[in-house]
């Protein structure tokens, strides 16, 4: 087994000594620029100091029948606190005692080549050709990591725009089809002589329209029209679910005669066994075209507004508990009389209480439904709405229902 073991005074002689030595043992040019580099780095203070270092080669044999292994020590007597730790060399080192530094390096042979003439230039410019196309290598290889990424990005953004244009398109699908169940559940006007009808309804999420404030207006065979107002509690489909149940129940008691005053309690009665979380408000009006006369029930709903044709305007309250509530029911019938020219306007609590004063908000409306009174019909609600929602603190389902009497019907009281 050969080994080399050198002491050196100068910085220069051991780089050439070690360059000398590497290539001999045929370590590659770019290990080799590395093992001397680490190995001057460890060096170089003591020599600058003028102190000796010495340097062992030799080569020594792997566990487990791997290639032999080139083992090179340094023995530098001093470690200055400016040289780096051997893990962190340009090619990492084991620290020994003794101050000892040890490089362990693949082998090609465990006898070296024979000494040849080469030059320590010539290694130089080997060892700078290593890192030259070392250099260019990893540019090339970070281009070709640049330009996939690149495509990378536009692949993914041109993936991200699709799932963007995608999910907008689902969205309005499900809103138009949420609009259109919306539709369905909302009856139009009931054509009759003497009163004129008209409805807004706006859902606090223009992307689920759907909610629990749902309305219903028919003709009994008395000949007068009812009407039902609902605010089913939360929103949704399952607000919508629940307000329609409290529609449907109506109309049913409503058409099988029933009196008004009974209505909310026999409401509640029939729906609490199946839907024991069910809590709606209810309003129940009912309007004789032909004298005017209006009756209204209430379950724990805002009050009608009645506005008088020359603009006064009065809510008309009743006390009462909605359905869901202990002891459900409208305490009283009140009793009014619609004249020609007046107006009734029903709603929801997201009409007046946007900013979350009901006070401000039902003055506000009587404020409103005076000043825009004479508006054709079918423009009325929306207006009132739009001018109540200028300013908005809490966003909620909001609907907006109005009857004006025309004329009196022949025969009747006017």
């Amino acid at each position: 087994m050969i080994t080399h073991g050198t002491t050196h005074r100068s910085l220069r002689g051991l780089r050439a000594t070690l360059r000398r030595l590497a290539h001999q043992w045929q370590l590659p040019a770019e290990l080799r620029a590395r093992l001397t580099l680490s190995v001057s780095t460890v060096a170089a203070e003591e020599l600058n100091a003028g102190r000796i270092v010495t340097l062992h080669v030799a080569p020594e044999p792997a566990p487990d029948g791997r290639p032999p292994q080139l083992a090179v020590r340094l023995r530098a007597p001093l470690a200055p606190p400016g040289v780096p730790a051997p893990r962190d060399l340009p090619l990492p080192a084991e620290q020994l005692p003794g101050a000892v530094t040890l490089w362990r390096l693949p082998a090609q042979a465990y006898a070296p080549m024979a000494e040849s003439s080469v030059g320590q230039l010539e290694l130089l410019e080997e060892e700078l050709r290593s890192a030259v196309e070392r250099a260019d290598a990893l540019a090339a290889e970070q281009d070709r990591l640049t330009r996939e990424l690149n495509e990378t990005n536009s692949g993914v953004l041109a993936l991200y725009v699709q799932l963007e244009e995608r999910d907008e398109q689902l969205r309005r699908a499900h809103g138009r089809t949420l609009r259109e169940l919306e539709d369905a559940l909302r009856p139009p006007p009931v054509r009759i002589e003497g009163l004129e009808m008209a409805v807004h309804y706006a859902p606090a999420d223009t992307h689920a329209p759907t909610g629990g404030d749902l309305y219903d207006w028919f003709r009994l065979p008395d000949g007068s029209v009812h009407i039902t107002v609902v605010d089913a509690l939360g929103h949704g489909v399952t607000s919508t679910r629940s307000a329609l149940n409290v529609t449907h129940a109506v109309r049913t008691l409503a058409l099988e005669g029933h009196p008004l005053d009974s209505i909310v309690a026999r409401t509640d009665e029939i729906l609490l066994p199946f839907d024991g979380e069910l809590m709606s408000t209810v309003l129940l009006v009912r309007i004789d075209p032909g004298s005017g006369r209006l009756s209204v029930a209430n379950g724990s709903h805002p009050p009608p507004l009645l506005v008088r044709a020359d603009g006064a305007t009065k809510l008309v309250e009743v006390r009462g508990r909605g359905i869901g509530y202990p002891l459900a029911g409208s305490d009283a019938v009140r009793h009014e009389h619609l004249g020609p020219g007046d107006l009734l306007v029903l709603y929801t609590d997201g009409l007046t209480e946007s900013r979350r004063d009901p006070i401000e908000g039902e003055a506000r409306l009587a404020a409103a439904a005076s000043r825009l009174r004479r508006l054709p019909i079918a423009e009325f609600p929306g207006a009132v709405a739009a001018e109540l929602h200028t300013r908005i603190l809490h966003s909620d389902d909001t609907l907006a229902l109005a009857v004006r009497r025309t004329m009196p019907t022949p025969g009747g009281t006017p």
